[in-house]
């Protein structure tokens, strides 16, 4: 599951979450962990590192799960997220991140290695895929924009978030944001995690497909066009 020329899975997750606390730990599916789902998810994607990316007051909560699921952790600052990146990114010495969210556990792998491989190709600076469901996707980014993107703001929405710095200046960087492919367009579709209906409506996908139904993109994009987000009927 390698790629020639340093591909890093970076996945940010802590446990500090302000509207729905420790929703990395709250079980999906039998035991399974949200964390955990997200990461068995990640680790299908070609990379030479699977990483976790945590602050350090949930290392030692998280670290067990990445023990479980092959993935190494890595602990930076918890508010600075786009420094918690690049100090990975130096630690591993990658050239290209695909960066994915703890709350996202149904994340389409098969989609995270074409969009990899759509910005390699491209010589991208950032790449992602429109028009999927909320939460089935990852964004791929240099580390050398990473740098310059730390250099170069100090607005905080851009350090929590990682990437705005970036693909606000398409002017510096050069973007690869294309529509995906047909199999995996929703873009009314929500599966990601921030709520606790999120939680509920993830959890009875998981409860009535089963896990490994509910981890294959297409299976659950017909599920969820028959049973809608209470958020967005």
């Amino acid at each position: 599951m390698e790629r020639s020329g340093r591909v890093a899975v970076f996945l940010q997750a802590r446990i500090n979450s302000t509207r729905l606390p420790g929703k990395a730990l709250k079980e999906i599916y039998q035991d399974i962990t949200v964390i955990g789902c997200a990461m068995m998810q990640l680790k299908k994607v070609k990379a030479d590192y699977h990483v976790l990316l945590t602050d350090d007051r949930s290392y030692n909560l998280l670290k067990n799960e990445t023990e479980k699921q092959g993935f190494e952790i890595f602990k930076g600052p918890e508010h600075d997220v786009l420094a918690r990146f690049t100090s990975a990114a130096r630690h591993y010495g990658v050239k290209t991140v695909v960066r994915a969210t703890g709350d996202n556990p149904f994340v389409f792998p098969d989609k995270a290695d074409r969009i990899v491989s759509l910005h390699l190709e491209n010589s991208a600076d950032h790449s992602w895929f429109t028009g999927m469901p909320l939460g089935g996707g990852v964004e791929i980014a240099e580390a050398e924009a990473l740098f310059s993107a730390e250099k170069n703001t100090n607005d905080n929405y851009d350090r929590e978030h990682v990437t705005p710095y970036i693909y606000k200046h398409p002017e510096i960087f050069k973007m690869n944001h294309i529509i995906s492919d047909d199999d995996s367009l929703y873009p009314d579709g929500r599966i990601t995690l921030d709520t606790d209906n999120d939680y509920k409506y993830l959890k009875k996908a998981a409860d009535e497909l089963t896990l490994e139904k509910a981890c294959d993109y297409r299976t659950l994009i017909e599920w969820i066009k028959v049973n809608k987000h209470p958020d967005r009927v």
